[in-house]
């Protein structure tokens, strides 16, 4: 089972696969180090530009980018409390408290040391438990396909949090963007509105591009960043390794933190900013001086940032195995690897073992790279991308997102598409609409269809042939389980919460 996993490893180490990484890391980081800007949308504007390479660079460039901006958002985080990233926003409980003592320097060198550390735990998690998973999945039938990309669905809408009916809006307009251009067995056409460009469907990139990269870039455009005072030369930095045997007493809150977020990961919907949150809360109940945390803890922050990154990978099990991102990166990033012609599931596995085993080495290199290019550039190098004047920033980016659209079939065509959903897309930000369920719609979308009718086929338009065996009915009760559990979650707080008011 694992011997795919050690034949993928030589193609890692060419240059090219190699150098992917690398670039990527240090691309995430400067990403990561901006606030307003995320690793969602550096994948999304760079997966136009991965066309012409190699699936394993493509995919080394993402896994590069997807670790080092993980990392990144503690730069402001620890410097201006401002997260870089939405998973930052407990770094910024203790890093920003130590930057004010003039630790700034060592804060962020905890933060490197823990998020490689979280993102190697995760790196092997994905190794070891994606393959034995995909090995079940393969002997999935149409029928049980199709009630994986339901329950899919199910666990982004109602799992992903605030309102459900915003989750169930947005992944209903993900399916209907799949099903845009001919039919699959007929050939008519639907919803193609008399456009010619439209009959081979909207290209993942068009949406991914417009949804997740257009509305950060009006947001950095709008806010204004204050960033006085941000000096590299008042970090208080020493060379890393002089500064890791400070830190040798926090290897149980890393260990914690990985678990913390690796299991995190896996479930659908819940991302880093939960795991974060939750290895902090409980490394200070079990701390020995919890009084000292939000004054300028270190192993604060090495709580903070081990979850948040160990989550990176993890993520990618449900997806790579059954086509479910477990985060809004892993999302896009089953986009690119569709762009590339792999499709996520049972059959990737089995069909492309060189590409995804590579995938995984890449991971883990991409947070080995973190102690060697953040721990000795970013305390001082990226400090100073704080100071970049953010209109430059926002205009290069929409330059970028004009180029690799157009590029895809060089035709204005998709460059208006792009804008159109960059439209919805801000609306749907503005009205706290989430947009991962879009892209798993347009992903799962036709998916669930062609497993659907191929299921009804072989039933002979029976529609029990969807319920005939275990594996199905599992699947169901999973679903129902998904959809009806956060609300009767929901009613018994409220009904404990009333019978105390009453008791009291």
């Amino acid at each position: 089972m694992y011997s795919d996993l050690l034949h993928a490893l030589p193609d890692v180490f060419s240059l090219a696969n190699f150098a992917a990484v690398v670039i990527g890391v240090i691309s995430g980081i400067v990403v990561g180090a901006m606030p307003g800007l995320s690793a969602t949308m550096a994948i999304s504007v760079l997966v136009p530009f991965t066309f012409g390479l190699e699936p394993l660079v493509a995919l080394g460039l993402m896994a590069g980018i997807y670790n080092g901006a993980m990392y990144g958002g503690a730069i402001p985080a620890v410097l201006l409390r401002i997260p870089g990233t939405p998973a930052a926003v407990a770094t910024t409980f203790d890093g920003y408290p130590m930057a004010q003592k003039g630790e700034g320097g060592f804060a962020l060198q905890v933060a490197v040391v823990s998020s490689a550390f979280g993102g190697i735990a995760s790196a092997f998690a994905l190794m070891l438990l994606a393959p034995p998973l995909s090995k079940v999945t393969l002997l999935f039938g149409p029928s049980e396909v199709f009630w994986v990309a339901i329950f899919g669905l199910a666990s982004i809408i109602f799992l992903l949090g605030g309102n459900p009916v915003k989750g169930l809006i947005s992944a209903c307009f993900g399916v209907f963007v799949s099903v845009v251009g001919s039919d699959p067995i007929y050939g008519n056409d639907r919803f193609t509105f008399g456009q010619l460009e439209m009959l081979d469907g909207i290209n993942i990139v068009i949406l991914l591009v417009g949804l997740y990269a257009l509305p950060p870039v009006i947001d950095l455009l709008e806010t204004p960043l204050k960033t006085s005072g941000v000096q590299s030369s008042k970090l208080g930095t020493e060379p890393i390794w002089k500064a890791l045997p400070r830190m040798k007493t926090y290897w149980t809150t890393w260990l914690r933190g990985s678990f913390i977020g690796i299991w995190i990961g896996i479930l659908p919907g819940a991302g880093g900013s939960m795991a974060a949150f939750m290895s902090y809360n409980e490394a200070r109940r079990t701390s020995k001086t919890p009084e000292t945390w939000g004054e300028g803890e270190p192993e604060g922050v090495a709580a903070a940032e081990v979850a948040n990154n160990a989550d990176t990978a993890s993520a990618l099990i449900p997806a790579l195995t059954l086509g479910i991102p477990g985060t809004a990166v892993a999302a896009v990033m089953l986009g690119g690897l569709l762009v590339h012609g792999l499709q996520p599931g049972p059959m990737l596995f089995r069909d492309n073992p060189d590409i995804v085993f590579g995938f995984m080495w890449q991971f883990l290199f991409g947070a080995i790279l973190l102690i060697i290019l953040g721990g000795s550039l970013a305390t001082n190098s990226f400090a100073r991308l704080l100071n970049l004047p953010r209109p430059l920033l926002g205009s290069v980016i929409i330059v970028l997102m004009l180029i690799g659209v157009y590029s895809i079939h060089g035709r204005m065509f998709d460059v208006y598409l792009m804008l159109g959903f960059g439209a919805v897309g801000w609306v749907m930000d503005r009205l706290k609409f989430p947009l991962p369920p879009v892209v798993l719609g347009l992903i799962l979308g036709g998916f669930a269809e062609e497993n659907l009718r191929l299921a009804l086929r072989i039933g002979r338009g029976d529609p029990m042939v969807l319920f005939q065996n275990t594996t199905s009915l599992i699947l169901v009760a999973l679903t129902v389980a998904v959809i009806v559990g956060p609300s009767l979650k929901k009613r018994f707080i409220d009904k404990k919460k009333v019978d105390d008011d009453a008791a009291g």
